[in-house]
């Protein structure tokens, strides 16, 4: 029988550095001959991305040894920071000087760009020996200038800026090139401000000629659509994404002809596209293979007039990230299962092979199963998924409801799906519950749902996390007197305009966290500096606007504790908002304690810093919520 004990200090085996180390992120994944290649971070080595490969006997290598990092910091998100050629020839963007490199297994790196000031690239990708890449250049104004380019693997522009041919620009914003497989047309997406590429976007493609593109044609886009991932099944024949029916589905055009839906279901295929090596759909022989999100993911293989669910065991954040013949790796998380990579044979119904990661941190009696909660918010339902504390150990004391984490994930357009998260199971396997919620504006329940947060980002948010904690509370899962609300970046906006705005929260958890949206606006980098015209509205005119909604301009609602977490390099939400924040808590004699992180910048990535901050928070709920946590150092608090 499990022995009773408060909720919260509840013995677990799961320490915070089993968390730091155990699911690694995957950063694009490539089938290479026989070989499987894949982008991973390393929590231990500083946070750096190495590329790694398994051979046909299953041993696992570091193709880019310490200290290569390939990292991208285009549109400051970065993505595509590496590809591979055919015959198994690394080429990455080098985070520690932002060039372009090449790297042959066991050989020492040369460089394929020249050293410049000022110049990120981003989004590689190979084609018929070609690398093309995404190329940002600071110039005179706010708005660095973008082009999608060539870069010759031979090593000639290393020395020679204009060996880096530009193919098109003409746009504030450009992504996810691709060559006609004849090498006459390139396809690409593009927005300008005050767009986001989940707002409004184009997919052009254009003629080359003496390598550029000199004019354009607008294939899919406009108002109400944001097509993505333009991938050529024909030299005039394209696939790709478009969301103009309010899902994100499959569809599909000849050059000068009208777009038609492949299969079109009531989920997205898509998502926001915050990086540049995002891929959610793959053709195949016949078909293609595709994520489907109507809150949970699922695999899809849609052949002929067939569509079958493919059995990988991912139901939260999948990408499909490469595809050759019958092979297919996707990437993501399950009910039961950490972040990994998958590769599934699509000619047989075999479970997909775990190519790395996917581990359980614990065994199954000890992870809390997610479930699907649906809330009556003031503007219609509101999704999230809820972890019970779990423990085969212990149970609460008689009559004791336990505390809850409500998460707010960031950006604001983003999702989170039901996964076996090592954090979570960090916080329910002492006794303390997670909600895990999708306030309006996530991404994973069509563009009406995204845009519900339209001009209303400070009010929808908050209304929504507010409602899918009082479900809990109102069914008797959770004790209405401890709930904490945790939330990083945009989910940390939510968290301060929570606190400041309801009185549902009993204490705060914000790291990187907005909470002055006039400075941001004035602060952010360029990818999200009009952002705000759509979650709140246009500057200068709603200047009134930015002020109410700020939770700094509120400083009187701040009456319940708040942990504060900030990365010291952080260039999206820099450290003077925290402490602004921090100051706020100071003047108004609020218990708070506030964690600055030398080396870290927008989401953690140091094992050192992961564990500090996971025991900080525990720590800190303890103190607040009075349970003990045996085995975490206290956190002292001002």
């Amino acid at each position: 029988m499990p022995t009773p004990l408060p909720f919260g200090s509840w013995p677990s085996p799961l320490s915070a550095d089993a968390v730091a180390t155990a699911s690694p992120r995957i950063d694009g994944a490539r089938l290479v001959g026989d070989e499987i290649w894949w982008g991973q971070t390393v929590p231990e080595e500083g946070g750096r991305t190495t590329v790694r490969r398994r051979r046909t006997d299953g041993t696992v290598s570091d193709v880019l040894p310490a200290p290569g990092n390939a990292r991208s910091r285009v549109h400051e998100y970065g993505g595509g920071a590496w590809a591979v050629t055919d015959a198994g020839e690394l080429t990455y963007v080098e985070k520690s000087d932002g060039r372009v490199w090449s790297l042959r297994p066991g050989a020492a790196p040369r460089p394929l760009t020249p050293p410049r000031d000022g110049v990120r690239y981003g989004g590689l990708r190979i084609q018929a020996g070609i690398l093309l890449a995404v190329r940002e250049s600071d110039g005179d104004a706010r708005t660095p200038l973008r082009d999608i380019v060539t870069i010759p693997l031979d090593g000639s522009a290393a020395a020679d800026d204009a060996a880096v041919r530009s193919l098109v620009a003409g746009s504030d914003f450009v992504a996810q090139p691709t060559l006609s497989p004849d090498g006459t047309q390139l396809a690409w997406i593009a927005w300008n401000h005050p767009d986001m590429p989940w707002d409004r976007a184009e997919l052009r493609t254009g003629t080359l000629e003496d390598d550029a593109v000199r004019t354009w044609t607008v294939v899919a886009g406009g108002e109400g659509s944001a097509p993505l991932q333009p991938e050529w099944t024909g030299d005039d024949e394209l696939t790709f994404l478009d969301d103009r029916t309010g899902r994100w589905n499959v569809w599909r055009t000849h050059l000068g002809g009208t777009p038609h839906p492949l299969a079109p279901a009531d989920a997205d295929t898509g998502g926001g596209l915050w990086v540049l090596g995002s891929r959610w759909f793959a053709p195949v022989d016949g078909g293609f293979v595709a994520v489907r999100t109507n809150g949970a993911d699922e695999i899809v293989a849609v052949v002929g007039d067939r569509t079958r669910i493919l059995p990988v065991p991912v139901t939260s954040g999948a990408l499909i990230e490469d595809a050759r013949g019958r092979r297919v790796l996707v990437s993501g998380s399950g009910t039961t299962s950490q972040g990994g990579l998958w590769l599934v044979d699509l000619d047989t119904d075999a479970p997909a092979a775990l190519i790395t990661g996917g581990a359980a941190v614990l065994p199954e009696e000890w992870m809390p199963r997610p479930q699907a909660v649906t809330a009556d918010g003031p503007r219609g339902p509101v999704h999230a998924f809820a972890y019970p504390p779990t423990n085969p150990e212990h149970t609460g004391t008689p009559g004791e409801r336990p505390p809850y984490l409500v998460l707010v994930h960031g950006g604001p357009t983003a999702h989170v799906g039901p996964a076996a998260s090592a954090k979570t199971a960090y916080f329910t396997s002492r006794g303390i519950g997670v909600l895990d919620v999708n306030y309006g504006g996530s991404t994973g329940y069509g563009r009406a749902y995204r845009e519900r947060l339209r001009g209303q980002w400070g009010i929808v948010d908050v209304e929504d996390v507010a409602a899918a904690a009082g479900a809990l509370v109102a069914r008797g899962d959770a004790d209405g007197a401890r709930l904490a609300i945790d939330g990083g970046s945009a989910g940390g906006w939510t968290v301060l305009a929570a606190l400041v705005g309801t009185d549902v929260f009993s204490a705060g958890v914000a790291r990187y966290a907005v909470g002055d949206a006039r400075a941001l606006a004035e602060d952010s980098h360029d990818f999200e500096a009009r952002y705000l015209d759509g979650l709140i509205g246009p500057l200068p005119e709603a200047e009134d606007v930015y002020r109410e909604r700020s939770p700094l301009s509120h400083p009187e609602g701040f009456t319940v504790p708040l942990l504060i977490l900030q990365g010291a390099e952080d260039a999206v939400v820099p450290p003077a908002q925290a402490e602004a924040i921090r100051d706020a808590l100071v003047a108004r004699g609020i218990p708070h304690a506030y964690v600055l992180y030398e080396g870290e910048g927008h989401g953690f990535r140091r094992a050192e810093t992961i564990v500090h901050a996971l025991e900080s928070e525990l720590a800190f709920l303890g103190q607040v919520f009075g349970f003990d946590t045996p085995g975490v150092p206290p956190l002292l608090l001002s």
